[in-house]
């Protein structure tokens, strides 16, 4: 009777350990997740931000372009 115990016991407590472990890799997984949409989400507004400024500083040159030019041949 006394085998019989220890053996259950030792089951449920590895039982016990397999389940918490499981949940470490659970939430290891899901902070890896949350990190990596975090950083993509950062990376995507830098990277909005510098197509924008790129984008006007365009704009601009080929505004001061024309009317350099226009002006050129108005003269």
């Amino acid at each position: 009777m006394r085998m019989r115990q220890s053996i259950s016991q030792f089951e449920t407590a590895f039982e016990q350990e397999r389940r918490r472990r499981e949940q470490l890799r659970h939430r290891a997984a899901n902070r890896s997740r949350a990190r990596r949409i975090n950083r993509d989400q950062q990376h995507g507004t830098v990277r909005f931000s510098i197509f924008a400024v790129c984008l006007t500083v365009t704009v601009a040159v080929v505004v001061v372009t024309m009317f350099e030019t226009l002006a050129y041949l108005m003269a």
